[in-house]
Parts: C-alpha cells; sequence; structure tokens
C-alpha cells in the first residue's frame, strides 16, 4: 500500500523540528506496516481550528485522483481539532478510498471522528478559557494583557528563581512625545489626515514602523482602536472590550464588540501620557465631528467607510508608489498614498465612468486579439515542449540509477553467497532498498502528458463573452455575477499619472491569463485546459507578454 504522511504545529512559538520528529514517527510505523512512503504533508504555524491550510488542501487534492491508499498522521489532533473539518476530511477520503491512520488510535472510524473530535474541540475551548483567566490576572495586577501600545516598551526582567516577569511596560519618550503632539494637534484643529502628511514629511515612523496613515490615529471610538481612542494614554488598562472569533468560510479572525459589563478596567497611573484636560478637549472635538456627519446627509455619504463595492475596486494600483486607488469624491479615484499619507506625488484624480468604460472597451477588444492568441499558443508550445524535454531528461536519469541500483544489489547478494559476513552488507543494502522504493514512487507520480489544442477562434469568443458581460452589467439580475467574472479576467490596472512625454493619464491592463481562456470557452472549462493546466499557463506568460496601454 501507498501511504501519505501528515503533520502540523499550531503556532511560531512551537519548534519546525516538531514537523520532522512527526514525519520520522509515521515513516517508522509506515515500515512496520509494510506500507511505502509516496508523499509527505505539513502545515507549520497554523492552528488546527482551520482547514485553511495549505498542506492539508494539498493531500485531500492527491487523495482524490488517487496518489495513495492511506494516509498517516501522528494523532486525530494533526489532522484538525474541528468537528465539523475533520468530520469533512474523514468523508472526502473516504468518497475517494482512502483509509486515515493514526499512531496514536491506529486505523480510524467513524467513532473516532465522533469521540475524538468532541474531545479536541473541548480541549481548544477548554484552552481559550484558561487563556483568558490567565490573562485576566494579569490585567488585575496592571499588566499588560497582551500585545503593546505605541508610546510603551515592554520591560523584559525575571524573578528570584529565573522566570521571565510577563506583562510590564514603560513609557517610551519618544513615542510618547509624538502621542502628546497628535492630541494636541488634532484638538487644535488638525484632522487625522493632516497630521499623517505631517509626521510622514518629517520622516516619523508610525506603530507598524512604517508611515504613518489617518486611520492609525483616528481608529475607531466605540472599539477603542486608534491613538485617539487609547484610554491607557489616561492610566486605565481596559481588556476584554473585543472578542475574536473565526470565520468558517474563510478561517479569519473577526472581531466582535463585547458589552460594556463584561470589559475589565484597571487604572495603572505610572502608564499615564495625556493629561486629563487634552483628552477632554479631543472627545469633546470628536463628538462635534461625529454629529456634523450625522446631520448631514451628503456629508454622511461621503464619509462612510463602508462604501459600495465598485466594478475595478481593489484593482486599480498607482504606477509612482504601488499604492491602490481609493474613492476621493462621488466620481473621482485617486492615489491612497497621496490622498491619506501624503508619500506620493500622484495627486491627479480619474474619472471612476470614464476609467471603467475604458477598462471594458479594453477586455474587449485589445485584451485578446489573433495576434495575441498567435503570440501566447507558440510561447505555450516553447515552454511546454521544454518543460517535457527537461521531464523526460531527469525521468532518463532515474531510469539508469535504477539500473545501477539493480546491479549493485545484485552484486551484494553475489558476495553474500559467496561467504562475506552479512553485517558488512547489510547497512548498504538497506540504503539501495530505499533509494529503490523512493525512486519507483518518483517515478509512479509522473505527471500526465498532456495534449493541449486552443481553439483557433478563441479571441471571437471572448470578445462576444465580454460584450454580453458588459451588457449583463446593466442589468439587476445577473448584474452581480457578471461583476465578478469581468473582475476575474483582471490582475490589476495600472494608472501612469500625466508627465512631460504625455499629456494624458495612461493606464496598462494586466489580465489574468486563466480568467481569459476560461471565458473564452462556452463549456466554462478553457479549450480542455485543467486547472493545473491553467497555472502552468499563467505563469510561462507572465514574461514576454506586455500588458496593454491606454488614454483616458
Amino acid at each position: 500500500m501507498k501511504a501519505a504522511i501528515y503533520a502540523r504545529y499550531s503556532t511560531d512559538m512551537q519548534s519546525a523540528v516538531s514537523v520532522d520528529d512527526q514525519f520520522r514517527l509515521c515513516s517508522e510505523r509506515a515500515r512496520s506496516e509494510g506500507w511505502t512512503v509516496v508523499g509527505q504533508f505539513a502545515d507549520r504555524g497554523i492552528s488546527g481550528a482551520s482547514l485553511i491550510r495549505p498542506g492539508i488542501q494539498d493531500l485531500l487534492q492527491h487523495a482524490l485522483v488517487g496518489k495513495f491508499d492511506v494516509v498517516i498522521a501522528e494523532a486525530l489532533d494533526r489532522i484538525s481539532r474541528d468537528q465539523e473539518d475533520i468530520a469533512g476530511i474523514y468523508k472526502r477520503l473516504n468518497f475517494a478510498g482512502v483509509r486515515l491512520f493514526t499512531v496514536s488510535e491506529g486505523l480510524i472510524s467513524e467513532l473516532h471522528i465522533g469521540l475524538k473530535g468532541t474531545m479536541n474541540a473541548m480541549f481548544l475551548k477548554d484552552l481559550a478559557d484558561k487563556t483568558r483567566r490567565g490573562l485576566r490576572g494579569r490585567v488585575e495586577l496592571g499588566k499588560s494583557g497582551g500585545g503593546n501600545a505605541f508610546g510603551y516598551d515592554v520591560v523584559r526582567k525575571t524573578d528570584a528563581l529565573g522566570e521571565p516577569v510577563r506583562g510590564d511596560r514603560k513609557i517610551n519618550q519618544t513615542e510618547a512625545d509624538l502621542v502628546r503632539r497628535i492630541f494636541t494637534l488634532y484638538a487644535d484643529g488638525k484632522s487625522p489626515r493632516a497630521i499623517a502628511h505631517l509626521f510622514n514629511a518629517e520622516g516619523s515612523k508610525g506603530p507598524s514602523g512604517k508611515t504613518w496613515g489617518p486611520s492609525t490615529i483616528h481608529g475607531n471610538k466605540d472599539r477603542g482602536t486608534g491613538i485617539l481612542n487609547n484610554e491607557l494614554y489616561i492610566g486605565r488598562l481596559v481588556w476584554n472590550r473585543l472578542r475574536y472569533i473565526k470565520d468558517p468560510d474563510t478561517g479569519k479572525r473577526v472581531s466582535r464588540l463585547n458589552p460594556v459589563e463584561q470589559c475589565v478596567i484597571h487604572e495603572v497611573p505610572d502608564l499615564r501620557i495625556i493629561p486629563q484636560d487634552l483628552w477632554e478637549r479631543v472627545k469633546v472635538r470628536q463628538a462635534s465631528v461625529a454629529l456634523g456627519r450625522s446631520t448631514s446627509s451628503e456629508a454622511a455619504g461621503f464619509w462612510d467607510r463602508r462604501r459600495p463595492r465598485f466594478l475595478l475596486s481593489g484593482l486599480v494600483k498607482c504606477a509612482e508608489c504601488g499604492s491602490s486607488y481609493v474613492k476621493i469624491s462621488q466620481s473621482h479615484f485617486g492615489c491612497a498614498g497621496a490622498r491619506n499619507k501624503g508619500t506620493c506625488g500622484n495627486r491627479k484624480g480619474v474619472r471612476r465612468d470614464i476609467l471603467e468604460e475604458t477598462v471594458l472597451s479594453g477586455l474587449q477588444h485589445r485584451l485578446m486579439t489573433e495576434e495575441h492568441l498567435d503570440l501566447f499558443c507558440k510561447e505555450y508550445t516553447k515552454e511546454y515542449n521544454a518543460s517535457r524535454t527537461t521531464a523526460r531528461a531527469v525521468h532518463n536519469q532515474q531510469i539508469a540509477r535504477l539500473s545501477r541500483i539493480s546491479q549493485d544489489l545484485d552484486r551484494l547478494v553475489d558476495a553474500l553467497i559467496d561467504g562475506v559476513p552479512a553485517d558488512r552488507v547489510k547497512t548498504r543494502m538497506q540504503a539501495l532498498e530505499a533509494e529503490k522504493i523512493k525512486l519507483d514512487a518518483m517515478m509512479s507520480a509522473e505527471p500526465r502528458e498532456v495534449l493541449t489544442v486552443l481553439h483557433p477562434a478563441m479571441s471571437g469568443l471572448y470578445k462576444n463573452s465580454v460584450m454580453n458581460l458588459r451588457q449583463a452589467l446593466t442589468g439587476q439580475d445577473a448584474q452581480a455575477e457578471a461583476m465578478d467574472l469581468l473582475r476575474g479576467l483582471i490582475d490589476r490596472i495600472v494608472v501612469h499619472p500625466p508627465n512631460a512625454d504625455a499629456a494624458e493619464v495612461l493606464i496598462d491592463i494586466e489580465g489574468d491569463l486563466a480568467g481569459i481562456l476560461s471565458v473564452s470557452d462556452k463549456s466554462k472549462k478553457a479549450a480542455g485546459l485543467s486547472p493545473d493546466d491553467l497555472v502552468q499557463i499563467k505563469m510561462v506568460a507572465g514574461t514576454g507578454f506586455e500588458p496593454v496601454t491606454f488614454r483616458l
């Protein structure tokens, strides 16, 4: 039987050697069972509470195409600690005809999935409760409940027994001076954006060690985020204002605001940076700004940070600094680096409707022409042939090595027959046998031969498809789907501001080749290409294909 090994450790605080230890333990068990290990998969520093892990996803993909017969892990909690995820993994492996085996529990059945899955989920909850209890005890002593704030340094010291004392911090005077300036400037009428511009012009570093942004300063008043809302600056340590849960679809942590009565507040006067009167002035101005935004419908619409999702949102980049283009008025996009941080000289805005129409026209008429298709076919064929030549060379080397191993093993057997002591040749024979097994496994996993035929009318099909998508944007029923499909055709759009050589704004449209090929074929599968082929094509075509440039 062919076996695959999966290993995982949870956090960056754990040793990466843990994976090697798990591989070694599982390999020994595989040998004792008489199984041949043909693959190893691992996730390093990733929690078992999420299924968004590259290693486990790669393992499942290989299982579905029959690369192995059994999966070995140290224990079931290495596969997953989430009840839903471990059941889903087991069902997928079972569907593929692959058994699940662990060193701790043996062959896994539905009984293990139910009992161990529940126990692992309870372990996670119990661990979280104990962690919160320990952090609260630290907060009650006036110490940090995790993380640090701008304006403070972490104090590292040990107790009488040499054990580390955690949670202490002290004021960083240089950063504290910046915090006082922020409060003073804001109270005197400067906006967070103006303060960020000023600090970036002076070369001051923000909390992340990079440039300042307005959101770093204004944050969210209700959540206590941002420089202006951190009560630690007035000597109040507030803990448990937020709780974090994982989105089951994305695996990312999402914050939720806790009820006020669940917050833990502790006075730490030695950490005060901001005088009380200055803090009150800032709160009064924040309240007046919030009131002004809520009483003006036009202002409320402009300042609403939950902006509607436009066709090109997140795809447009500045050629000068690489920042994203964001909405700077009701009808214009502009460079975020120039507007929010003052770190870019590109202050030329572009009208959203003109930008969208230019991009749509470029997608339909310029991104895939017959000349582009011919060039792509030639480049793809050349690269494909080169890769197959390399693969054949490696394959021939493996065949030659297998032949030499067989000859060496035959000579060692002859030596044993001639009376050479077995202990003198045992180690060498074992090493050759192991190498032979490894080479056999590698050759059995050789990629399939692919004969790709690109339809000669692909460019015409593509243009018609984009035209239909453009028409769908004007309707309500399929508008969202059409927008997603059109966005899938674009890698990014780079905006070049006017210069001495060109008085107009220039944009480069860089297309996503996998999306372009997919939309070109009515069967939803690009000219017979599989997803693996599309990834390969995208890498091949990354060089040699210049982006399409347009003038606005």
